[in-house]
């Protein structure tokens, strides 16, 4: 197992005495698409973990594979003009959460950061998220993502997406 996706599990069992298990694909899981073809899951089950910087700060949506993150949305979450929303930046994003892009988890970040869950996401058992690299997922249910990232499930979805 990747020492990145190693880490996560360990963290992961550590603070909320879940154990995870991780799958890894070397050909990648970069995009939802990707994910849902290696793990045979349909693309609206994968939780993909995408980090905005909203007036400033990082914040991340756990957000279904088939959506697109509205960035309005998530400004109004968080109560900041939407024009100060934008993806965030990869060295940003790895100093302070210390994952990298394509493999940040929904939870267990470095540093703590609002985190919105697709309601989406909600109307499945179980759904697919990164596990610290490009290369890792996990089976989990959403509530449980919920939980332990202290999301808060909303609509963050763009209309006509």
């Amino acid at each position: 197992m990747h020492p990145r996706a190693e880490e996560f599990k360990e963290r992961v069992e550590e603070r909320y005495g879940f154990e995870v298990a991780v799958h890894e694909f070397p050909e990648g899981t970069k995009t939802a698409a990707d994910a849902a073809e290696a793990v045979g899951c349909s693309v609206e089950q994968i939780a993909s973990g995408i980090v905005l910087s909203a007036g400033g700060d990082l914040v991340i949506s756990v957000t279904s594979g088939a959506n697109r993150v509205s960035e309005a949305k998530i400004a109004a979450r968080v109560g900041v003009d939407p024009a100060t929303v934008s993806m965030a930046d990869a060295d940003e994003i790895k100093t302070t959460l210390g994952w990298s892009i394509g493999g940040v988890p929904p939870f267990c970040h470095r540093t703590a950061v609002p985190v919105f869950l697709d309601e989406t996401l909600t109307e499945f058992d179980e759904v697919w998220a990164a596990a610290g690299t490009p290369e890792a997922v996990f089976p989990i249910d959403p509530e449980s993502i919920a939980g332990f990232s202290d999301a808060t499930v909303t609509d963050v979805v763009e209309t006509g997406a």
